[in-house]
């Protein structure tokens, strides 16, 4: 377990001073056998030349601005380790967290599943927006095991706090390149619904928000991409039965509240396209729920 190597990714914009606590949490940490990976998104500060002044081994790697999506996967492709961790630049890790999940990976046995044991697992984590720490509400609860449903209605895995096998994301694919936000929603979504996930509850991630580059703070309409990655997952033909009754039913809900919202403010066409895609879905649901049916009763199950 000790050998296994743990490739780090981190991927930063324009972060320099953040990113100095990123990295130092990975320095510190008690688990030795890591790559560190920083994927610079094509920042203009000095990103470049605080990396150049450490005294550490880090694969460096700057690519065009293209968002954190792409980052992230540049940071895949070019990971040697059987696991892989993500930390955002603006996070910070405890000095043994590395070394809890990967024992947690190798001792904890999923229940109720084919799994022997657990490809992903995630901590619990600690908040501070504008420096002050905040409590999470019940709403953004951690679980373990299958939870695919509860994840339909919001992110309930922080990037910075997972550790996963690189064979899961040869069987779901990497990050979405074409969301530009809730593109760790739309992942977590193909790989709760696949695999069970383990959980530490233990703080052992610390998740800054409040300063003025956060991507969640940019955006006004993040039901919009969530909805997207509902689709998405309903149309991938992965989910099983009780999966996708929840999924449709979920985006359902979400689309006709964010279309309605659009009406209010006068994006009527809006509305009527998303109404519209929703009707469409549903449909082709129902006409695949009603062949299946059919199927079962010709051959007698």
């Amino acid at each position: 377990m000790d050998n296994e190597l743990i490739s780090v990714i981190i991927p930063t914009y324009n972060r320099a001073d953040q990113l100095k606590d990123a990295l130092r949490s990975v320095f510190d940490q008690s688990y030795s056998h890591i790559e560190t990976i920083v994927v610079d998104d094509g920042s203009t500060d000095d990103t470049r030349a605080y990396i150049q002044s450490l005294n550490h081994d880090i694969l460096y790697i700057q690519i065009p601005h293209s968002g954190v999506s792409a980052a992230r996967n540049r940071g895949i492709e070019a990971a040697s380790g059987e696991w892989l961790a993500f930390l955002d630049s603006d996070d910070y890790w405890c000095e043994n967290k590395l070394e809890r999940q990967m024992h947690y990976v190798h001792t904890a046995s999923p229940e109720h599943a084919s799994h022997e044991r657990y490809f992903i697992c995630h901590t619990n984590e600690i908040w501070i927006r504008n420096g002050k720490r905040i409590n999470q509400g019940k709403k953004h609860a951690k679980h373990a095991g299958w939870f695919f449903i509860p994840s339909l209605q919001r992110c309930l895995i922080s990037p910075s706090s997972v550790l996963i096998h690189r064979s899961i994301f040869n069987a779901v694919g990497y990050f979405d390149e074409e969301f530009e936000f809730v593109e760790d929603y739309d992942l977590w979504l193909r790989i709760t619904a696949l695999y069970p996930v383990g959980y530490i509850d233990e703080t052992l991630t610390v998740k800054r928000g409040g300063h003025d580059d956060q991507l969640s703070k940019k955006i006004d309409a993040i039901e919009r991409y969530r909805i997207r990655a509902l689709s998405k997952v309903i149309r991938s033909e992965t989910l099983c039965r009780k999966f996708l009754d929840e999924a449709l039913k979920v985006f359902q809900t979400k689309a006709f509240i964010y279309a309605e919202g659009c009406i209010k403010r006068g994006r009527k066409q809006e509305a009527e396209e998303l109404k519209s895609h929703v009707n469409k879905l549903t449909r082709r649901y129902t006409l695949q729920v009603h062949n299946q049916g059919k199927e079962r009763e010709r051959l007698g199950i």
